[in-house]
């Protein structure tokens, strides 16, 4: 069931899910939401501390339930990621928001709520920009924010800066994913998402390549790969060769893992650790179509 389209007058609410960040840090997205017309509700772990994070994990933990549990905030975005989502997700009790569907919406770190929900509670979540970087997103990553909170729909039409790494072909599916270092370090927990049928997206960010080959030949004999039906390959930022160098670039080891299945691929789609993040619903069906280097989405 997808979550209820937001209307001016909603409450959203923002919620430090790991690492710390201050109030002032996440000004420029209260001033975004509330052009939008939204009612903001900063949560208690916006400025709280606890060595890296934004207060301990009974604190962080205690401030997540509450918004899922309020039926008057609509939407639950976290204010950034870091590490520390996998620390709380299973003291986390879903059965109010498994009820009384909300938007739940962030990236990177977050990655273990949205794989959590999809694979247990099959309500679709938001992978989108998150207030730390309102300031210096694009304003077509603001804007597919604001489309799919408010509308529920988006449709995209990219051309790849990678096209050789883009193959032909048409599918649907749910999209599923995002950050890969999360999305191996959940392999055998309850969190792990299924793969079969859907359409794989992920991204990265500051890890050693040879790392991530590593990662992505784990997903492979886990099976990871085996039965999607398309992928899509995000923004893979700033990431690390080693003193000899790998010989491929993450987009490329991706791409040959998954080049001889019988599905389209699109890589440097603009989701990721990247000013231009756009929103992408994870757990919804789309439709993608893949041609000589673009890509149309349909959500």
């Amino acid at each position: 069931m997808l979550p209820s389209l937001l209307k001016k007058g909603d409450k959203i609410g923002i919620v430090a899910f790991a690492k710390k960040i201050s109030l002032e840090e996440i000004q420029p997205a209260i001033s975004v939401f509330k052009e939008w017309g939204l009612e903001v509700v900063v949560g208690e772990t916006i400025g709280s501390e606890w060595h890296q994070f934004g207060g301990n994990d009974e604190q962080r933990r205690a401030d997540i339930q509450k918004m899922l549990d309020d039926d008057s905030t609509k939407a639950l975005i976290s204010a950034r990621g870091g590490y520390g989502c996998v620390r709380l997700i299973d003291q986390i009790d879903f059965t109010s928001f498994a009820n009384n569907p909300k938007w739940l919406i962030g990236f990177s770190d977050i990655t273990v709520f949205h794989s959590h929900i999809a694979q247990n509670i099959q309500i679709p979540t938001l992978h989108a920009t998150m207030p730390v970087f309102f300031k210096g997103n694009s304003s077509e990553a603001l804007l597919s924010l604001k489309k799919v909170l408010f509308q529920g729909m988006i449709e995209y039409n990219e051309t790849s800066n990678l096209p050789t790494l883009c193959k032909n072909g048409l599918c649907e599916g749910e999209i599923i994913g995002g950050n890969l270092s999360i999305l191996y370090s959940l392999c055998g927990s309850i969190s792990s998402i299924e793969t079969h049928g859907k359409i794989l997206f992920l991204e990265d960010l500051c890890e050693y390549i040879y790392h991530t080959d590593r990662m992505l030949q784990n997903l492979k004999r886990n099976g990871f790969f085996s039965n999607i039906a398309g992928l899509i390959i995000g923004s893979f930022t700033e990431m690390k060769d080693g003193p000899v160098p790998f010989g491929k670039s993450p987009e490329e080891i991706i791409f040959y893992l998954c080049k001889d299945l019988d599905i389209p691929i699109f890589s440097g789609f603009p989701a990721g650790h990247l000013d231009d993040n756009r929103a992408l619903i994870l757990g919804e069906k789309v439709k993608m179509e893949v041609s000589k280097g673009k890509i149309n989405l349909v959500l």
